[in-house]
């Protein structure tokens, strides 16, 4: 018997999402759970700013392979042991270098310029958010798969929760009749790192193609045009 025999004709109403949506903010990156790095004094700082130039340069000119504590240490002229101070381990490098991208890439988006910050339609702004996180990633993808968070707290994680937030929010003016929350999943799934490696790596993609079926996904999710 088809699953659609026991549905209702009327739908409960959508739940409304937990997160406070009226007041944009920008979130705290970091350890799932809560955790957050303490006031850095303005030297301490400093240095660990150094510290992820240094490792961003390692991986823009030898790959992520490339990077390891003991090269961030030398490219940074500091020892070894700074560097395993300040982030612990390499996936600990790896996720700040990632999460002062995700920073940066929430600044745009909650107070930079439209189409991506304020001031332009939800629609044009969700339009404009997905491009900017596809191209994103593309340039960052293999830091984006090397600091990706274990399984079962990938969507629990504060920088899936922030993209999730601002999506949920965008939703809610474009199609308050809808469940949001799921819908914003929806569109990010179509953003995840594994899938832009897949589709541009194994499948030979180019990223205009991944472009415009952004541009057609967000269409059909709001039913609008593209």
């Amino acid at each position: 018997m088809l699953y659609a025999v026991f549905m209702s004709s009327v739908l409960p109403p959508f739940p409304e999402p937990p997160e406070p949506l009226d007041a944009p903010r920008l979130l705290q990156l970091g350890p799932a759970g809560g955790e957050t790095e303490p006031c850095l004094r303005a030297d301490a700082a400093r240095n660990r700013a150094r510290l992820l130039e240094a490792a961003a340069r390692l991986i823009a000119e030898h790959g992520v392979a490339g990077v390891t504590m003991e090269a961030v240490a030398a490219a940074a002229q500091v020892g070894k042991g700074t560097v395993f101070r300040r982030f612990g381990d390499r996936t600990g490098l790896l996720t700040a270098l990632l999460d002062h991208s995700g920073r940066r890439l929430q600044a745009d988006f909650m107070s930079g310029p439209p189409p991506l910050g304020p001031g332009a339609p939800p629609l044009m702004r969700l339009r404009a958010f997905g491009v900017a996180v596809l191209y994103r990633t593309a340039e960052q993808l293999d830091l984006q798969l090397a600091a990706q968070p274990e399984p079962n707290r990938r969507f629990s994680h504060p920088a899936h929760g922030a993209l999730r937030t601002h999506v949920t929010m965008l939703l809610r003016q474009i199609v308050p009749d809808g469940d949001r929350e799921l819908l914003a999943q929806t569109l990010l799934a179509s953003l995840d790192p594994a899938l832009i490696h897949h589709l541009t790596r194994q499948r030979g993609m180019p990223m205009e193609r991944l472009e415009a079926g952004w541009l057609d996904l967000v269409a059909r999710v709001t039913r609008t045009q593209a």
